[in-house]
C-alpha cells in the first residue's frame, strides 16, 4: 500500500499555516505517496480544498487514524496525538523544550516524532531548515509593523512642505530575522544600522547597505548561534548601547538563544534614554523579549517610547510562508521514505538530532 502523509488543520489561536500545500501534494503523488488532509486545513492560507487536485480529505480523527507520516505547523492538540496510530510519524515544529508532557505522550503512543526546530544548521540541512525559512517571514513582517507604528516616514521626503529626514533604524541580531529586517528597512528607506555580538555577520549587514554598528563586544559562538555574554562583557555592552540609542527612531530586536529565554539587551533605563516617540518591535516576545518591558502580545508605553511585543508572525504572511515551510517539511519527509515504507536511518545525522521520540523512548532531553 502507498505511504500516506497527512496534515491536519492547525489548531493554534491565530496559526494560518498549513504544513501542506497544493504544489507539496502534488510532489508528494508524484513519490507515489498518498495525501490526506482534514478539510479546510489550507483553507486559512489562502489554500481552500478546491486547490488540492487528486488530493483525499477526511475528518481530523480519520486522518490521524490513518496516517503514516503527520505534518505539522505547530505541535497538535493532545486528542490528535493519542488519535495517531503506534509507529506513526510526526513532523514539525514539535516545540521540544520544556515540554515534558507532549514528549511523554508521543513516547506513550510509540510515535517516530521529529522536530524540525532541532535540525543542525548545516549546508545539507538549508532545504529542510524551517528555523530560518520562518524567520525571513518574520523578519520581513517585523519591519512592516515597525514603519506603520512608527509616528515618522521611513524615507527622506521632500515635499512643499520641506525636507523629511529619514528615521533612524537599528536592527539587533543579524541572522536571518535580522537581515530580512535590515533589507526591508532598506527597502522602505530608512537610514539603517545593523547590530550583533558575532563579528563575521558585519559583511552580511554592509553587503544589504546597512552600517554595522561595534560595541567593540564579541560573542562568537557555535552552530550559527551567539553565545552567552559574561558579566564584565554585558555590562560593557549595555552601556555603549545605551549612548548609541539615544538618537534611534526605530529599533527592530531579534536576538534569540534556542531552548532558554531571549537575551535581555534593552533596559528599562535604555528605554528611558531614548527620544519620544521611539519605537520598538520585540520579535523575541515569545521567548520573554530582548526588552525587559516588553510584554509578549502587548504594546507597552513607557516614557514616550512604544514597546511591541508581537507573536508568531509568520502566520500573518499564512500563504508565503506555508509554501516555503510546506518545501522544507516535504524534503525532511523524503529523508524518512525508503522504497515506499518508512524507514528513518538513524545513521543520518539530519534524522538523529532531529527525532524527539522513536519506539517509545524519549531522545530529547531539552
Amino acid at each position: 500500500m502507498a505511504i500516506t502523509v497527512g496534515a491536519l488543520r492547525e489548531t493554534a489561536a491565530g496559526e494560518r499555516r498549513v504544513a501542506i500545500t497544493p504544489e507539496m501534494a502534488k510532489k508528494m503523488r508524484g513519490r507515489g505517496w498518498r495525501v490526506l488532509l482534514e478539510r479546510d486545513a489550507g483553507t486559512a492560507a489562502g489554500f481552500p480544498d478546491a486547490l488540492y487536485a487528486d488530493t483525499e480529505f477526511a475528518s481530523a480523527a480519520e486522518v490521524c487514524a490513518q496516517a503514516d507520516v503527520l505534518a505539522c505547523v505547530l505541535p497538535p492538540a493532545d486528542g490528535a496525538i493519542a488519535g495517531l496510530r503506534e509507529g506513526a510519524v510526526l513532523v514539525g515544529q514539535l516545540r521540544p523544550y520544556g515540554a515534558a508532557a507532549r514528549i511523554a505522550a508521543m513516547s506513550a503512543r510509540k510515535l517516530a516524532a521529529y522536530a524540525l526546530e532541532l535540525l543542525p544548521r548545516t549546508t545539507r540541512a538549508q532545504a529542510m531548515d524551517v528555523l530560518s525559512s520562518q524567520a525571513a517571514v518574520a523578519g520581513y513582517r517585523a519591519m512592516l509593523i515597525a514603519a506603520e507604528s512608527a509616528p515618522k516616514f521611513f524615507p527622506m521626503l521632500t515635499t512643499a512642505a520641506g525636507t523629511i529626514r529619514p528615521s533612524r533604524v537599528l536592527v539587533i541580531g543579524a541572522g536571518v530575522a535580522g537581515l530580512q529586517a535590515i533589507a526591508t528597512a532598506r527597502r522602505l528607506g530608512a537610514q539603517t544600522e545593523g547590530y550583533d555580538v558575532r563579528p563575521e555577520t558585519r559583511e552580511q549587514v554592509e553587503s544589504l547597505g546597512a552600517k554595522f554598528l561595534d560595541l567593540g563586544v564579541s560573542a562568537a559562538g557555535s552552530g550559527g548561534y551567539a553565545r552567552e555574554l559574561s558579566a564584565e562583557e554585558r555590562a560593557a555592552q549595555q552601556q555603549a548601547l545605551a549612548d548609541h540609542l539615544k538618537n534611534v527612531d526605530v529599533i527592530v530586536s531579534t536576538a534569540a538563544v534556542p531552548g532558554r529565554p531571549a537575551p535581555k539587551i534593552l533596559s528599562a533605563a535604555m528605554v528611558a534614554g531614548m527620544k519620544p516617540g521611539a519605537l520598538i518591535v520585540d520579535l523575541a516576545a515569545e521567548s520573554g523579549g530582548n526588552c525587559e518591558l516588553t510584554r509578549p502580545g502587548e504594546r507597552v508605553e513607557h516614557g514616550g517610547v512604544s514597546i511591541l511585543g508581537p507573536l508568531n508572525l509568520p502566520a500573518g504572511a499564512p500563504l508565503h510562508a506555508s509554501e516555503m515551510y510546506a518545501r522544507n517539511v516535504f524534503n525532511f519527509v523524503e529523508l524518512l521514505i525508503k522504497d515506499d515504507a518508512v524507514a528513518p536511518d538513524d545513521a543520518d545525522e539530519l534524522v538523529a538530532k532531529s527525532c524527539v521520540t522513536r519506539g517509545g523512548t524519549a531522545r530529547f532531553t531539552g
